[in-house]
């Protein structure tokens, strides 16, 4: 079991990841990267039951799926970080012929990536498909999946929304980054949504808000609190609250990081706001 301590520190150096990989080839998205890492940190290194390797059929462990591929850069620093490919293979980033394209493949074979999701919208029908051959199998082990808010603006999301229910998936935890942004603004100018909580509960879905998203023990209460509500016959929903560019003072609560890498000089003041702790790759 990690500390605080640990996924905080684990947490810095990933956003350090995120700043250096996506500056490398002038190309990526460090916005909503950055304002996941304490999630996906604390998910992959506390949260979920893991088994040591990989292996497409997950078998006796939890599953995530990423629907909102286009924040790979945090996704690609939080698996190499927990041991699934060598930490330096983060220098190839969005380079021809490497397996860490700018949104996640299968075809790569690149170990911990279990679906494409450079299409948004689509993730969590994959992940419905896992949680019901979990069923299937008698496996016990649960099904995480994240999701942008912007990303719910897409109807297939609503198509699974309503089947989660239908057909009681309770062995899902679906989380959506509830940022308020997206590449063209924020989410209630470019489309707003309304309540998600009230949308998810008419759907027939457990919904809790995880208000501090970006706060680590908070992450751990939520979630577990998520876990609970599993096995009741009821898909679950994670609202979880964060800022977009969060640890970089200048990329938070604002769009304009969702797509844009930073120039040199960024780069240096990002990077001083977030002291190497566990060495740079």
């Amino acid at each position: 079991m990690a500390s605080t301590q640990q996924l905080e520190d684990l947490t810095t150096q990933v956003r350090r990841d995120i700043l250096r990989m996506v500056h490398k080839v002038n190309s990526g998205h460090p916005g909503g990267s950055l304002g996941c890492a304490e999630f996906l940190v604390t998910l992959y290194n506390q949260i979920m039951d893991r088994k040591e390797g990989f292996d497409m059929d997950g078998l006796g462990e939890d599953l995530f799926f990423l629907s909102n591929g286009h924040i790979s850069p945090v996704y690609y620093s939080v698996l190499a970080r927990a041991g699934y490919f060598p930490v330096e293979e983060l220098n190839t980033f969005r380079l021809i012929d490497s397996r860490l394209q700018g949104h996640p493949t299968t075809h790569e074979g690149l170990p911990g990536v279990r679906i494409a999701s450079g299409s948004l919208g689509q993730g969590l029908s994959v992940a419905l498909g896992a949680a019901e051959a979990k069923k299937l199998n008698g496996c016990k082990h649960l099904i995480y999946s994240l999701h942008g808010d912007g990303e719910l603006q897409e109807g297939q999301n609503w198509e699974a929304i309503m089947y989660a229910s239908a057909k009681k998936v309770d062995n899902i935890i679906a989380t959506v980054d509830l940022n308020g942004q997206q590449i063209d603004g924020a989410t209630d100018d470019v489309l707003p949504m309304g309540s998600l909580k009230a949308k998810f509960e008419a759907f027939g879905w457990s919904v809790l808000t995880i208000e501090e998203g970006n706060n680590i023990d908070a992450i751990l209460k939520g979630m577990d609190q998520a876990k609970q509500l599993t096995g009741n016959g009821k898909p679950v929903c994670v609202l979880l609250k964060t800022v977009m560019g969060n640890g970089v003072d200048f990329m938070m609560h604002t769009h304009e990081w969702h797509g844009k890498a930073p120039n040199d000089d960024q780069l240096a003041e990002g990077l001083s706001q977030n002291a190497e702790t566990l060495g740079d790759y």
